[in-house]
């Protein structure tokens, strides 16, 4: 029912910026919280930062708070992940999640029924 496709994945000089795009079909009342992960290489799927559609609030992992900020457009169905101040442990697989309710945390991945396909950003020394 619902559909992320993410992009805008790449390589990056530590200190560079990138932004990454989830563009989300389906009903808005099944993906009303969003959220981004990411894993890299022999790591568990980590929790980056959060967004809920009706209302814009957001939430952010402490390795990244104030060097990522997630948003969306409600026009283009699109949500964003802007990343600056890039680091090599930010290296990773970022994927794009979505839910229509969670009860618990909104960090646990367990909490998103939908997955995009991920995309690869590499971030070099």
């Amino acid at each position: 029912q619902v559909q992320l496709v993410e992009s805008g994945g790449g390589l990056v000089q530590a200190g560079g910026s990138l932004r990454l795009s989830c563009a989300a079909s389906g009903r808005t009342f099944s993906r009303d919280f969003m959220a981004w992960f990411r894993q890299a290489p022999g790591k568990e799927r980590e929790f980056v930062a959060f967004i809920r559609w009706s209302g814009g609030s957001t939430y952010y992992a402490d390795s990244v708070k104030g060097r990522f900020t997630i948003s969306r457009d409600n026009a283009k169905n699109t949500v964003y992940l802007q990343m600056s101040s890039l680091k090599p442990e930010d290296t990773a697989v970022y994927y794009c999640a979505a839910s229509g309710s969670v009860i618990g945390s909104v960090t646990s991945l367990r909490q998103y029924d939908y997955w995009g396909q991920g995309t690869q950003v590499t971030v070099s020394s």
